[in-house]
């Protein structure tokens, strides 16, 4: 998952070429001119903020033809800390649990919200199901069985179209592993070092394999309820505002054939356009061996016992979190069960005092922060006002409306990434407005949230747009990709991801049980 980070506008790599005189402008002055754009930026956003600021302000005190349709006023301070908390997190510095956790107290000091409230976010059911998570996602790291997997299988390639599909695989099946898409990229650098550095007679396939990995990384993520924080968040958010929210399983039946699809479609795509007719054609040859060379991890000789309780544990979570309606115990107690385990003192791999240190602390503080926010929205009448006013130009539309909609929200959920880097961001701005605009258009909440959250996996053109691309763009003497190489991706893979979500959320989830028009 992206989760949070500090930005990393101001020190994002770039590689330039040499060039000869007048051949254009100098890096510095490149530089110099993407801030003086972010500037203007920052500073049309600010006016458009106060804008929309007056006009909540002003709403409080109209009075409306039906009164339900009346903004009240801590809906409008709502809206208005809510707006503050997006300009910060598109524009500042300052790292999203910060300005996430900052807004919440604002809230709770106005009164919007009661203390109880913020608190209890920390103790619901998602974070406790993650935080164990990612103590399971420890444990297994330390025995180095994820790493010592992915090159058994990616070492039977003949062939860069075998390799590039294998790796998508691989990739696929580590989102049930590990909770996170910069613990996966993580897990998988050295395996794509070792790679490299075995084919190192093959540059455009390594390069090819660089955009590869990160992107199967981000867009598998759908697989799994647990690949990123957004689909805790949009989970919670729904069930906050009284619709059902997702399973485990639930998750698994409608994000998996998605994560499947997209995953090779990328990489396919990418050896298309990345590699020539004779690098796909000529013939592969890495072993094992090969690959241990360039490898800190044992891949070779029988699993150790500490990888193979791993292998069973992960196994035996898994199946009993997709079993949740057989045995009836809750995913978060599952999870906490697996995490006493990896860390036991005769069974485990990993203390529990180190296992704790992995665990990103700041995101989970930020996805109860938000979920803070998103509740607010919801209890004070914000949202509902908001998708009023946002309904009226159109609903002359007639039935057209919700298809339209529908298909501006994946669209809009999909480039969001542009704006604002953090997935769990991005949810906690879209996903309270999408699910309140969605009824009165007669769009299924849960089905159009679900949609949103997977199109915003799509976030693959600047290095700072996730953490996984970014992480892969700066690996030393290896033929990695620049942000050119990023660009002429996305301007391909966008356009398909959103037609290939659409075409999911019109047809095929539907026909799984997930309708999209009520």
């Amino acid at each position: 998952m992206t989760g949070t980070r500090q930005r990393t506008r101001s020190t994002e790599r770039f590689r330039y070429s040499t060039a000869p005189a007048g051949a254009g402008p100098v890096p510095e002055a490149r530089t110099a001119r993407a801030w003086s754009r972010q500037r203007w930026a920052a500073v049309i956003a600010a006016v458009l903020l106060a804008g929309f600021i007056t006009w909540c302000i002003l709403s409080v005190f109209e009075q409306p033809a039906d009164p339900d349709t009346a903004l009240p006023a801590q809906g409008a301070l709502t809206l208005g800390v809510f707006a503050v908390a997006i300009w910060l997190w598109i524009f500042s510095p300052v790292s999203d649990t910060y300005v996430a956790l900052g807004a919440a107290l604002v809230l709770v000091l106005m009164g919007v919200l009661p203390e109880a409230e913020l608190f209890a976010s920390l103790g619901e059911d998602t974070i406790w199901l993650l935080l164990a998570a990612f103590v399971i996602a420890a444990g297994i790291t330390a025995t180095g069985l994820a790493t010592r997997a992915a090159a058994y299988i990616v070492a039977g390639a003949r062939t860069p179209r075998q390799l590039v599909h294998l790796v998508a695989g691989v990739l696929v099946a580590t989102a049930f592993a590990v909770p996170s898409t910069s613990g996966r990229a993580a897990l998988a650098i050295p395996v794509f070092v070792a790679l490299a550095k075995a084919l190192g007679d093959r540059p455009r396939v390594v390069l090819a394999l660089s955009l590869v990995f990160p992107s199967v990384i981000l867009l598998s993520a759908v697989g799994s309820y647990l690949g990123a924080g957004a689909h805790l968040i949009t989970s919670q958010i729904l069930q906050a505002s009284g619709f059902s929210g997702f399973s485990f399983a639930s998750w698994l039946l409608y994000g998996l054939p998605l994560a499947f699809v997209s995953s090779h479609l990328a990489a396919e795509l990418i050896l298309w356009m990345f590699t020539g007719h004779q690098d796909r054609k000529a013939r592969l040859a890495v072993s094992l061996e090969q690959l241990q060379q360039n490898s800190p991890v044992p891949l070779t000789g029988p699993l150790s016992v500490a990888q193979s309780r791993a292998a069973l544990l992960v196994a035996a979570v898994v199946v009993l979190w997709c079993t949740e309606p057989l045995h009836q115990l809750h995913p978060a107690i599952v999870a906490l069960l697996g995490a006493l385990l990896v860390t036991s003192p005769g069974f485990g791999s990993v203390p529990l005092a180190k296992a704790l240190k992995a665990v990103p602390w700041a995101m989970l503080i930020f996805m109860a922060a938000t979920l803070t926010l998103g509740t607010a929205l919801a209890n004070t009448g914000a949202a509902g006002w908001l998708a009023n006013s946002a309904l009226a130009p159109v609903k002359h539309l007639g039935q057209a409306a919700g298809w339209v909609f529908a298909v501006l929200v994946i669209v809009i959920s999909a480039a969001a990434h542009l704006v604002i880097q953090s997935r769990s961001a991005r949810s906690a701005v879209l996903i309270p407005l999408v699910i309140s605009l969605a009824p009165g258009l007669g769009v299924n909440a849960v089905a159009i949230a679900f949609a949103s959250t997977a199109a915003a996996g799509f976030c693959h053109t600047l290095t700072s747009s996730a953490k996984p691309v970014n992480l892969f763009s700066d690996i030393e003497d290896v033929p990695i990709y620049t942000p050119a190489h990023l660009l002429r991706l996305s301007a391909v893979l966008g356009p398909l991801m959103v037609l290939l979500v659409v075409v999911f959320a019109f047809w095929v989830w539907p026909a799984m049980g997930l309708p999209l028009m009520l």
